[in-house]
């Protein structure tokens, strides 16, 4: 019997011919990725007793959550960031001035085929769309490789969701990701890997890639892995950090199960308050009025997703009782967006164009809501008070769903404006 991605990766890694199921392995990262709860992480450090980093080139440290700092709280915890990483001589770090983590991991070639890579943020499996297996780790965890370099992992179950049927217009890869958590749950894949394959899947962008493996987690999933091919490759033609070895799931894999999804009759997706496998058709839910509009973040603030927002919002205006926030996912999308006029496009249209990170996400900053109001949104999280608020709504949805229900002020069904 052959191995899966998972079961391969892993066994490569603890130097194993084979790896199966709920084995536990020790390992060294490729990478150990973590963002602003890197104080936290330090002191954590400091108290197991240490104060030499094992290995800093496996570190990787992205300023992102709260970017510039909104209080004098979040600045004193950038500035133990920053002490931290002169300390160490941890050479892989990234200011506020460059964009959120997992996108900047990706652009900065570190995502690579067959690396074994964790952080402390639970979506670090959006690297999976190279071909990598990521993971999201807890502090203490963090802190341990820091101090050690080393971790145990347990070789995960593997799900396989083969996808097929070509996209109808108006629906996307978040449509996508939003049916599958709403038809398997939110925790039917806990501590399972889940690889995505089947001709829809090969058809889609690394950007469309990286949306599936960035939601992953919110069906429970350990890591998702897209098969990378000539796409990945090409995109990491200038930018890899190292050489890679790509590694794919032998054909007599064994899987725990099987899922087939054919999106050619898909509708688009929406997540209602307050989980994100209360999924329903956005026909279901059209009228609602809101307040907030959010555009962007780690899961669809890339390039072609503020292109299809530019193609809904061009040459509109948006409802005057509604907010459009637009949120790059890295400073490298942010100047070629503005290179090629998305940027204006977006605020003639209304919208107010905010700098790369996390922003109101995490209800941490630009962008939180009041009691009562409602936000639809293209981030990956609705749980009640996520966005700064626990008497707000938050619904999830496709770059072109929230661009349409901007311009009407309440949740649209794109469909009906193309």
């Amino acid at each position: 019997m052959g191995m899966t991605f998972a079961e391969k990766a892993l066994a490569k890694k603890a130097g194993k011919d084979k790896c199966v199921p709920r084995e536990i392995v020790n390992i060294t990262p490729d990478v150990v990725m973590s963002h602003d709860n890197t104080a936290a992480i330090s002191k954590i450090f400091y108290d197991i007793g240490v104060d030499k980093v094992a290995n800093p080139d496996i570190i990787v440290i992205i300023l992102d959550h709260c970017v510039p700092p909104a209080s004098e709280e979040y600045a004193k915890n950038h500035q133990t960031i920053r002490e931290y990483v002169k300390r160490h001589n941890i050479k892989n770090f990234f200011d506020i001035n460059i964009g959120i983590c997992h996108q900047i991991v990706c652009e900065k070639g570190f995502a690579l085929p067959g690396r074994v890579m964790v952080g402390s943020d639970s979506h670090t499996t959006t690297y999976g769309a190279f071909g990598a297996f990521a993971c999201g780790i807890g502090r203490s965890e963090t802190a341990v490789i820091y101090a050690t370099g080393k971790i145990w992992l347990k070789v995960p179950e593997t799900f396989k969701m083969n996808v097929t049927g070509k996209f109808p217009k108006g629906v996307y890869a978040k449509d996508l990701i939003l049916y599958i958590i709403g038809n398997v749950g939110a925790d039917a894949c806990i501590y399972k890997a889940v690889e995505y394959c089947g001709e829809t899947i090969r058809n889609m962008s690394i950007s469309e890639r990286m949306t599936l493996c960035n939601m992953a987690i919110e069906m429970g999933a350990k890591i998702g892995y897209v098969a990378p091919d000539e796409k990945v490759y090409k995109y990491l033609k200038n930018r890899a950090k190292a050489d890679y070895e790509p590694l794919f799931p032998d054909n007599d894999a064994e899987y725990e199960k099987v899922f087939n999804y054919d999106v050619s009759k898909l509708e688009p997706q929406i997540s209602c308050p307050h989980t994100v496998d209360n999924v329903k058709p956005v026909s279901e839910v059209k009228g609602k009025k809101i307040d907030e509009a959010i555009l962007g973040t780690c899961t669809n603030g890339r390039l072609d997703d503020l292109e299809i927002a530019r193609k809904i919002l061009k040459g509109k205006k948006i409802a005057s009782t509604c907010r459009l926030l637009v949120f790059p996912a890295s400073m490298e999308v942010y100047i070629e967006a503005t290179k090629n006029g998305i940027m204006s496009d977006l605020a003639e249209s209304g919208a107010v164009i905010m700098n790369p990170g996390c922003g109101p996400c995490l209800g941490a900053h630009e962008g939180v809501l009041a009691p009562g109001e409602v936000c639809i949104s293209t981030a990956n999280r609705n749980f009640k008070g996520r966005m700064g608020c626990k008497e707000s709504e938050i619904y999830l949805a496709s770059p072109a769903t929230v661009s349409a229900s901007a311009l009407t002020g309440k949740i649209t069904d794109v469909r009906e404006m193309i």
